[in-house]
């Protein structure tokens, strides 16, 4: 027996890791998209030791410095600086901080509340179906900028108001998609199996159908992550997202507003950063889709 047992690091043990990076090199979305949003997370970590000047200090006498390919620019501030005289190399940089940090919260928050629903739903069915059924018939009713502008009118802008807001908004897409693929997975054979031997409900949804739904989770995650960032720039632009001196790039866009016919870059500067972001994150989704589909998998 012991000469038929397969050494450490044996090409049979390497296939199928091998197999899956070769997968996910051919899905170029996943790729690109991935590669696009990894870049974007590590120029946020590291966006202390990479920011020329502090993002928050004002220089009145380097007001609208353009950047450094226009005649009058100059490499102090490669990016140029906004109406205050702050650097904009460094607050696009710390923009890219509160951009993933609303998206990941927004996910985070939505997803536990709508995925949650969802399983229970599809899991129990009947009446725990028609009630998760009603709730997300209601919030859809509801056009989430309408309902978050009038409520952080209310309360008040600032970074946490706008994640909480919006994370107790966007948990109808995940409610639907669990709840559809709950009820694909609770008829098959190992949820049977781990009922008969007597296993609890909590055991069954945690460690049978959640591993199951969770190529669905994943990407309606990447999905709605990129929904609230825009949002969040909306709510920005508007003046009731972020508030000042952060430097959101929606309030970037908002701030130059004044000056996109004298000085364009200050709008086209972090409107393209923004529209990269959600690119790389709606093509990273769009390749996992494809990816963990059955036919992407075969």
């Amino acid at each position: 027996m012991a000469a038929l047992a397969q050494p450490a690091g044996s090409p049979l043990q390497l296939i199928p890791t091998r197999s899956v990076w070769q997968r996910i090199w051919r899905n170029k979305a996943v790729v690109v998209g991935g590669g696009l949003l990894l870049l974007m997370v590590l120029v946020a970590l590291l966006a202390p030791w990479l920011s020329p000047h502090d993002p928050y200090a004002q220089d009145l006498a380097q007001r609208t410095v353009p950047p450094v390919w226009y005649s009058a620019g100059s490499w102090l501030h490669p990016l140029g600086t906004d109406p205050l005289g702050r650097d904009y190399l460094s607050r696009l940089l710390f923009g890219a901080r509160i951009s993933l940090l609303i998206g990941v919260s927004v996910a985070i928050i939505s997803g536990l509340i709508g995925t949650t629903m969802g399983m229970l739903a599809g899991y129990f069915g009947g009446k725990a179906d028609l009630v998760v059924s009603f709730l997300v018939t209601t919030r859809l009713s509801m056009p989430v900028i309408l309902v978050a502008l009038a409520t952080v009118a209310l309360i008040g802008g600032s970074l946490w108001v706008v994640i909480l807001v919006l994370g107790l908004l966007k948990w109808d897409r995940f409610a639907v998609v669990m709840r559809s693929a709950t009820q694909q997975v609770r008829s098959l054979d190992y949820v049977a199996a781990a009922q008969s031997a007597g296993a609890s409900t909590t055991r069954i949804l945690l460690g049978e159908v959640l591993p199951n739904v969770l190529p669905h989770l994943i990407v309606v995650a990447t999905l709605e992550a990129a929904s609230a960032i825009l949002l969040e720039a909306a709510l920005s632009f508007l003046g009731l997202g972020v508030q000042p001196p952060l430097p959101s790039w929606g309030l970037m866009i908002s701030e130059a507003k004044a000056y996109m016919f004298f000085s364009f870059w200050l709008i086209a500067i972090p409107g393209s950063a923004l529209a990269v972001l959600i690119f790389a994150i709606n093509l990273a989704g769009d390749g996992l889709r494809d990816l963990l589909a059955p036919e992407g998998r075969a």
